[in-house]
């Protein structure tokens, strides 16, 4: 049952890029070239927005965060019942997605 629930899960492929801009283009009557520089633009407009101050909104999918990951000190971990020898890694920014309330609560 659950290898059943996992290929459900597979089965679905995303849609491209240039598939978004048919279906925009096909919906709001403009043409699939504007609609890609408008992709475009939004993919530019929301990293500027992302970098400077760490959050970006689409209205009714989701949001896009960034979040300070802590330095780990060197030193020995115990994984899978084995001592490990782990290396110390700098602090660094992570980029996150969340899906909006408005998205969760519609499917």
């Amino acid at each position: 049952a659950m290898k059943a629930a996992m290929k459900a899960m597979k089965a679905g492929k995303s849609m491209s890029k240039g598939g978004i801009a048919d279906a925009v283009a096909s919906e709001v009557g403009l043409k699939k070239g504007e609609v890609m520089k408008i992709l475009d633009t939004l993919a530019v407009v929301g990293t500027k927005e992302v970098k400077s101050s760490g959050k970006f909104t689409l209205p009714g999918l989701c949001m896009i965060k960034t979040r300070q990951k802590p330095a780990t000190k060197a030193g020995t971990k115990v994984m899978f019942g084995k001592e490990v020898k782990v290396k110390a890694k700098p602090a660094k920014t992570v980029v996150k997605a969340f899906a909006v309330a408005a998205l969760k609560n519609s499917i």
